[in-house]
């Protein structure tokens, strides 16, 4: 919230208070902390009758160093707090007349004692500062209190992220509060608010506030990004990169890193879709008639009206429009597929179990002891208290009879309409509980799933989410609208929630709302498997290819097998961001921090860090994208083109921008019709453009993540050496745009127009002579 009148005024009835000094230093092995009253010391009777500030430094993990600011600490420690690594690192420091050095990793703060500054740096250049009005308590009109921090901008520095936001990539004057609503894809609301802010400088700032926390972002003051929360304390943490890919995996190591999901769940889901009259009939009919069109499906998702209406969620399949869901169940996966039904943390009154849950005390209750109702989505419904224990174990009790049934995995809709004028079992905060509700209903879900199907095996299919929810993946965009427009937001908001910690991301493809034009259907089908993850889903319409037209059956074939295909380079991007946390969907801004064209590309991203993708949002077929500098090979055509501008074509149905970078090898797989398979067995690695006497590498792992391989290639003039440590396994090697060669010193050799083919078994190197 802004606190100011203009620039120079304050508003009125607040009071700011901001350090003008720092009075006394305090320095131990793993903590450092200042003291800051807010007046000029003069004199001694200047000590009296004001304001001080203390302000503390810590350091959880290396490049990262946390900051806690307060004005009184005398206030009770409110839950919930967000799941953040407790471990404390010795910090480095160095004490000189005028300042002090404290260090974590390449992270440098040094802190000027008079006038009040604290600057932020690391080996590179400095990130940004505090200056005095930086750490500030504020008094408003009822005397309320809060604190709030600004930290300058520098110029020409963007700021990203702070959860799915489908307002402008670049968040730089904007205002953001961070408050879970279910407002859409198409507003300033959010689904997944997280209070994190990644810079193009190379560093980020986490807030570590579950309740709202109010971001100006070159709003309030244009220099400066400013956050803000109600209270007597505030807890941030500022994080190194110095690349934007490092400092989103030393926030993952600070709130946890995204878990593998199994590979069967990057294969094609299809749903029943919302409102849609369904039964088994209509099932049986969209899953055969995908295999009669040798369309490959992967998933099908039961979405609300498996069960019955008004009795959301009873967790019992509606017997009349399925009179036998257990050997409905057993048909479906026989014909190899994985089984979603959705679910939500709802209990309708007509629920039989909504008298066993609120007599247990498993439901939220007022502050006078009832269960708190309404009537807004089902009649009558309460809300599970996942503070209490008991009601977790309750509510995970009643999936795994689904489970046990034969059910996957769970859509964990919802989570985001959670009151505040509430009491928890535990005396959680209401205001905190909001948007932390989220984490603590996908973890009950994802922990029972990882409990029951073992570790790689649990996924599930999420909207609501704050910060440390990546470790819950999957997740998805919410209700966007059938429009090219919906297409571009959705996207924009999975870029935005890619920079803020998550791997994976998905959306509806052909939008939810509304029934998609063909041509749209066809344009956002390309995108959605070009995705991490890929559902058809609608609401009151099918989402049945054939249902647009022939043309979108064959879209939909094509890039599922494409996608399939792509596997073995796909799952090994998931494997990296499990360990470092740098996602699968990737902004341009990752790839390539140094090309400041790329800070800002919001209609196209990159596919792991080889592959970049740039769907078409317009009816007359137009790709546009810019491509980076260096050599660009279209994967489907081959065509190569010079990048360090931009490039737009025309394009069918059955194409777009996707271009495969220079110096790449791209692993492909030998199967097409389903997205779990041995990855290591037939692979065929692409190796494009490459670059003298720079090394080219990939990994390839099995469908469970088990590393099998690494292939390296490095090109010296005329001779190109490749080596792998794939033992036992029998591959090839593909190099593009090679149109002569010489000799090769193993392997089977298969000359085709504009590149050559070589098939290996057990191979340790190759030597190529061009």
């Amino acid at each position: 919230m802004k606190f100011t009148n203009g620039f120079w005024l304050t508003k009125e009835g607040y009071d700011i208070n901001f350090p003008r000094t720092i009075r006394d230093i305090k320095i131990a092995d793993e903590m450092v902390t200042l003291f800051a009253p807010c007046k000029e010391i003069n004199h001694r009777g200047d000590t009296l009758n004001i304001p001080s500030l203390t302000i503390q430094l810590t350091s959880p993990i290396e490049n990262v160093i946390r900051v806690k600011a307060w004005h009184h600490k005398g206030g009770i420690d409110r839950s919930p707090a967000f799941d953040v690594t407790s471990a404390s690192k010795p910090l480095q420091t160095e004490t000189k007349q005028e300042e002090v050095i404290v260090s974590s990793g390449q992270l440098q703060v040094k802190i000027q004692r008079s006038p009040f500054k604290i600057e932020f740096l690391n080996e590179e250049q400095k990130l940004t500062h505090i200056d005095s009005k930086g750490i500030a308590w504020i008094q408003g009109p009822d005397k309320e209190s809060y604190m709030r921090a600004q930290l300058n901008l520098n110029v020409g520095e963007d700021l990203y992220g702070l959860g799915e936001r489908f307002t402008p990539f670049v968040k730089n004057g904007q205002v953001v509060d961070t408050w879970n609503k279910d407002g859409g894809t198409s507003s300033e609301q959010s689904y997944k608010n997280i209070p994190f802010y990644l810079s193009n400088r190379g560093y980020g700032v986490f807030v570590n506030h579950p309740e709202k926390v109010s971001f100006e972002l070159g709003s309030e003051v244009v220099s400066k990004s400013q956050f803000s929360v109600e209270g007597e304390v505030l807890d941030y943490y500022m994080i190194n990169g110095p690349t934007p890919k490092q400092t989103l995996s030393h926030y993952t190591a600070l709130t946890g890193k995204p878990a593998l999901p199994p590979a069967w769940s990057f294969g094609l889901w299809l749903t029943t879709s919302f409102t849609t009259d369904y039964n088994e009939e209509t099932v049986n009919h969209f899953v055969d008639g995908m295999a009669e069109r040798d369309i490959p499906l992967r998933v099908f998702h039961f979405d609300c009206f498996w069960m019955k209406e008004f009795e959301w969620c009873n967790f019992e399949w509606d017997r009349d429009a399925f009179p036998e869901p257990e050997a409905m169940l057993k048909r479906l996966k026989a014909k190899g597929l994985n089984i979603s039904v959705w679910i939500n943390p709802y209990i309708a009154e007509k629920s039989a179990l909504f008298d066993e849950a609120a007599a247990k005390g498993y439901l939220i209750k007022k502050a006078n002891g009832d269960v708190w109702q309404w009537d807004l989505w089902q009649a009558g419904m309460g809300i599970v208290d996942f503070t209490n224990p008991e009601a977790c174990q309750w509510y995970a009790g009643k999936l795994k009879a689904l489970l046990d049934m034969g059910v996957d995995t769970f859509k964990t809709d919802f989570g985001e309409r959670i009151p505040t004028d509430v009491a928890y079992f535990d005396g959680s905060d209401p205001q905190r509980m909001h948007n932390y509700y989220a984490y603590q209903f996908n973890k009950v879900v994802f922990d029972l799933l990882k409990q029951e199907k073992g570790e790689g095996e649990a996924v599930v299919f999420a909207r609501s989410a704050t910060a440390g929810g990546q470790q819950f993946p999957v997740h998805w965009g919410g209700d966007c609208d059938a429009t090219y427009e919906s297409m571009a937001e959705s996207l924009r908001g999975g870029l935005s929630l890619a920079l803020s910690g998550f791997g994976y991301w998905s959306h509806d493809i052909g939008g939810f709302e509304n029934t998609a034009t063909p041509d749209l259907f066809k344009r956002w089908t390309a995108f959605g498997l070009l995705s991490s993850h890929s559902r058809l889903h609608g609401s009151k319409s099918y989402r049945v290819p054939w249902l647009f037209d022939e043309e979108a059956v064959e879209v939909t074939k094509t890039f599922s097998e494409l996608k399939n295909q792509l596997m073995p380079y796909l799952f090994a991007k998931a494997v990296e961001n499990h360990q470092t946390g740098v996602p699968v969907m990737r902004p341009m801004l990752l790839e390539f921090p140094h090309d400041r064209n790329s800070h800002v590309l919001d209609q196209q991203y990159m596919l792991g860090d080889s592959l970049l993708v740039a769907p078409i949002f317009n009816e007359d077929g137009i790709g546009s994208c810019y491509l980076p500098d260096g050599k660009w090979t279209h994967l489907l055509t081959d065509e190569v083109v010079e990048g360090g501008s931009w490039n737009q074509e025309n394009y069918d149905y059955l194409s777009l921008p996707l271009f495969v970078k220079e110096n790449t090898i791209l692993p492909m797989g030998n199967r097409s019709d389903r997205s779990d398979y041995n990855y290591a067995e037939d692979v065929t690695f692409a190796i494009y453009q490459l670059k003298d006497g720079k090394k080219a590498e990939a990994q390839v792992t099995d469908a469970n993540g088990n590393y099998k391989g690494n292939i390296e290639a490095v090109r010296n003039g005329k001779k190109i050496t490749i080596q792998t440590d794939m033992k036992q396994l029998s591959y090839s090697i593909v190099l593009k745009g090679i149109a002569t060669i010489d000799s090769v010193s193993a392997g089977e050799r298969k000359k085709r127009s504009e590149y050559v083919h070589i098939h290996l078994e057990d191979s340790q190197e190759v030597v190529i002579n061009l």
